[in-house]
């Protein structure tokens, strides 16, 4: 124990003005919070805070939960749904950094690990919205940080605490479980092996596993239906799925500069002698990179991976930065990271006007498409729907809108939203709405005729501007046997 205590006294300080720049990236997205409206994913998880259960089709239950939260402290307020989100991204500078000092890297290391992750896309973007891959990003995190810290001191206790927060990363998403799967691949490779059989690690993994056990059991009950998400967007039917998408990410997710440090820290982690003991980090990501390719996984899922390599990497740039033309490098380095910044912030964020949002924005950023428009696209539907009939939409994202911003009862066979209910009996008249071939609805009615297109109010391309408006009236068979066949993930 007293060798553990010294080794904890020899770290550097934190850095102060990491706070400064840690709360400096929640202000700004603050700022930001209450621009344009929901996005699509928020949209639903309001739709799930009103059915709460220990699990999703496509979910587990910790993010619609923190959405319940938010909208029950103030209902409808956007920047209150989203200020989790930004004390996120706060949190996540600071765990960068304090990854950065774990491994000796002193003030100017902290800061320019806290400066890349304050202004990089990650933040951001993740920041900004509401979603399991805020919190996803937060726990991996700390997961990490905690992990060089078992490694630097021999602390296995510590291990308890990081299988606490992995159940916790595991009710908000499974990603949890690839980065387990990563770091057990790290140790296997690297060493010390010990610790996969240390009494302090199986406890830690048996807390996870107890703490995720309400929700895999209402996975089995329900038959596993994450796995059919997961087979979707394996195939590539998803916005930011496919291997090339996924190894583009690998260099923008934080952003192009500090892709560089990344990579820095990656290469240090093999190469250096005095961070031998730390490489198993270095191969996890190995590991999880490869599967994500493998598996067809999203480019972003090791995003997490990534901001806590930037925090490795701030230690040899700093390095970097003394050596040669001191000057030439520190100014060329500061350019570079103040106009990605700037490209960054003009990209996630939403500083235009959402009648004029440039298209390039839009085709780089989806999710900028995805929350403008929607109380405009509820009345257009509503315009068109006559009395006592009710809404069927092809996505959670429009169920969700007509939710909130409509007065007509709505319904969707879209992941969870076909658990929420089912049109009544007494329904004989739909309006449709996403569906482009009438040729799909024909099956389930007796008259499919074309009400409208879907109007968000602006110019802008996203999935719903445009989209076709059907009225259908007598249903084929009751609603009771028609709506399974309305099902999809």
């Amino acid at each position: 124990m007293a060798q553990v205590e010294a080794e904890r006294r020899t770290l550097p300080p934190l850095e102060r003005w990491v706070w400064v720049i840690a709360a400096a990236v929640t202000a700004v997205l603050l700022v930001f919070a209450g621009r344009y409206g929901y996005h699509r994913d928020e949209l639903y998880f309001l739709l799930c805070a009103h059915h709460l259960d220990w699990g999703f089709v496509d979910q587990p239950p910790l993010t619609p939960a923190i959405a319940w939260l938010a909208d029950t402290i103030a209902p409808g307020n956007l920047t209150v749904f989203r200020t989790p989100s930004a004390l996120i991204a706060g949190a996540c500078v600071l765990l960068v950094a304090l990854i950065a000092r774990e491994l000796g890297g002193g003030r100017a290391a902290q800061l320019l690990a806290a400066v890349l992750i304050a202004t990089s896309s990650a933040a951001f973007a993740f920041g900004h919205l509401l979603s399991t891959t805020t919190v996803d990003v937060l726990i991996w995190l700390v997961v990490l940080w905690l992990t060089l810290r078992v490694l630097r001191t021999g602390d296995t206790r510590l291990a308890v605490l990081i299988g606490a927060v992995a159940g916790l990363g595991l009710l908000n998403k499974y990603l949890v479980g690839l980065l387990a799967v990563g770091l057990v691949g790290g140790l296997l490779v690297a060493g010390p092996r010990r610790l996969l059989r240390d009494r302090w690690v199986l406890a830690g993994a048996a807390l996870a596993l107890l703490i995720v056990t309400p929700n895999v059991v209402w996975q089995i009950v329900n038959g596993f239906p994450q796995l059919d998400v997961a087979g979707q967007i394996a195939s590539g039917d998803s916005s930011y799925a496919g291997r090339p998408v996924a190894v583009a990410l690998q260099f923008v997710i934080v952003s192009p500069v500090a892709s560089a440090v990344w990579i820095a820290g990656l290469v240090a982690l093999f190469r250096r002698p005095e961070w031998r003991p730390y490489r198993a980090v270095a191969w996890a990501w190995v590991v999880i990179a490869a599967l994500v390719l493998i598996g067809g996984g999203k480019g972003y899922y090791d995003a997490a991976m990534l901001l806590a390599l930037t925090g490795v990497g701030a230690i040899p740039v700093v390095g970097w930065l003394a050596r040669g033309r001191v000057v030439l490098r520190r100014v060329g380095l500061a350019a570079a990271v103040v106009f990605c910044a700037v490209v960054d912030a003009l990209l996630m964020l939403p500083i235009a006007p959402a009648s004029s949002v440039p298209d390039a924005v839009v085709a780089v950023n989806y999710d900028a498409g995805e929350t403008i428009g929607w109380p405009a696209a509820v009345a257009s539907i509503e315009r068109v729907t006559p009395p006592g009939a009710v809404i069927v939409t092809s996505n959670y994202g429009e169920a969700g809108a007509v939710s909130r911003y409509g007065t007509v009862p709505v319904y969707s066979g879209h992941m969870s939203v076909a658990d929420f209910g089912r049109p009544p009996e007494s329904a004989d008249v739909v309006v449709a709405v996403g569906f482009d071939d009438p040729a799909y609805l024909r099956r389930f009615f007796g008259s499919v005729e074309r009400a409208g297109s879907v109007d968000v109010g602006v110019d802008i391309d996203n999935e719903e501007n445009g989209a076709p408006i059907w009225l259908c009236r007598d249903p084929r068979e009751p609603w009771a046997g028609l709506w399974p066949k309305f099902r999809r993930v």
